[in-house]
């Protein structure tokens, strides 16, 4: 489960982003937190929000070339010092009492364009540090550190900022990317897997989407990665909406909801740095329970009930995740990796700002038990659809049967099941 973790470089690594996860979500909560009690709206939140995001939407596959053409270690020391800047300037401006909200939208725009950079350059170098064999796990374990960071930020954000201020936690996220500065200065180069860098030329990002196109391994992953993000994720409307107007629970079953999604999210992940390897069918497969039970908790009758469910949730949305992250990236040229990732991480990010207003109206109009079962019949059906063309792409059919007592079902060749057919 944690066999990358032998590899020096990834080690220093996955350190330096524990602390630091942490340090961004103790920021994206005081964030929220010092926008609201400057403005009282909730609007104002949301634009933040946007702001941090809409980089990434306009700028991100440029990202990518430039990570394909930039050392990656290198152009991850200087983004991490930017995040890390301007945290500590954020910091600054909070504890000298001298902040306005426009700082805040600033600062959430300036940490959307290096992360533009950044998202794809940390994604891709990951395969530079483990190599191919080790690069699964050191995927998984990657959206572990990210989802343990997500129960341990907010916690410690919650605590700091009714002890001593939003403004101390604006510095300890600015402190946090010490860790990883050290840790990609402590490397040993000579220990990273050698990629040839893209040469600086015209059409780059144009070959780049061509590339994608000519692979249906790479654009139907991606396209899947899409419907699941943009229709099924969409959890912060959803989830407060079953907190306050199905159940009548407050601000508590809404934590509590999350923090489930989270425990489950943890366990997918380490569940698919056991796995090792990334199938298009536990894609699939995950896809479709994903959706799936989306629709059961859509019914819930009960408000433990569907609190319950939020865990398995979680892991199955992890484990589409974590899948689409590693076959694609097993699945590029490493001259390629920078682009190819940043189109995927653009279209997996940008789905939540484009269904989350779908799913907004949806809940206004029909009610939020009709938004979710109808976000995770999207999501299912997209999953099977892209399973059948898949299966008929290879001259696939399904085979059920039953392998020591237990149901078995899996895609076979035609030829294959042609010849046990007639065997039998």
């Amino acid at each position: 489960m944690f066999s990358s973790l032998k590899v020096r470089n990834y080690r220093l690594f996955f350190v330096g982003q524990v602390i630091s996860n942490i340090g961004t979500w103790m920021q994206r909560i005081a964030q929220d937190w010092l926008v609201l009690s400057l403005t009282g709206s909730a609007t104002a939140v949301g634009v933040t929000t946007a702001l941090q995001f809409l980089p990434m939407l306009l700028f991100g596959l440029y990202g990518g070339v430039l990570v394909d053409r930039l050392p990656k270690r290198r152009a991850l020391l200087f983004t991490q010092s930017a995040m890390g800047a301007t945290g500590v300037a954020l910091a600054a401006l909070t504890l000298s009492g001298q902040v306005q909200v426009w700082h805040v939208y600033l600062a959430a725009f300036v940490v959307g364009l290096a992360t533009v950079v950044d998202n794809p350059a940390r994604q891709s170098f990951v395969s530079e540090m483990v190599g191919p064999d080790q690069l699964q796990n050191a995927v998984s374990l990657n959206s572990a550190n990210f989802q343990s960071a997500r129960l341990v930020g907010p916690a410690v954000a919650g605590v700091m900022i009714t002890g001593v201020g939003t403004g101390w936690a604006f510095l300890a996220n600015g402190l946090s990317f010490v860790a990883p500065l050290i840790g990609l200065m402590m490397m040993r180069a000579r220990e990273l897997y050698v990629v040839e860098r893209a040469p600086r030329a015209k059409g780059q990002l144009r070959e780049g989407l061509h590339y994608v196109a000519g692979r249906p391994e790479l654009i139907w992953t991606i396209v899947l990665a899409g419907f699941v993000s943009t229709f099924g994720f969409n959890f912060p409307v959803y989830l407060s909406a079953f907190a306050d107007d199905v159940f009548h629970a407050g601000a508590g079953s809404y934590s509590l909801f999350n923090t489930l999604m989270a425990v489950g999210s943890l366990a997918g992940a380490l569940l698919a740095a056991r796995r090792g390897t990334a199938r298009m069918r536990v894609l699939v497969a995950g896809a479709v329970a994903f959706g799936t039970l989306e629709i059961v908790a859509a019914t819930a009758p009960s408000l433990w009930l569907f609190a319950l469910l939020m865990a398995p949730i979680g892991m199955f949305g992890m484990t589409v995740n974590v899948t689409a992250n590693s076959s694609i990236q097993m699945s590029t040229d490493p001259a390629m990796r920078g682009r190819v990732m940043a189109l995927y991480m653009m279209v997996f990010m940008g789905g939540s700002p484009v269904g989350a207003p779908i799913a907004g109206w949806i809940t206004d109009a029909y009610g939020v038990r009709a938004g979710l079962a109808s976000g995770g019949a999207i999501a299912a059906a997209a999953a099977a659809t892209i399973g059948l063309v898949l299966a008929r792409v290879g001259n696939l059919r399904l085979s059920v049967g039953w392998n020591h007592g237990h149901p078995h079902v899996r895609f076979v060749p035609r030829e294959a099941q042609e010849q046990l057919a007639a065997a039998a």
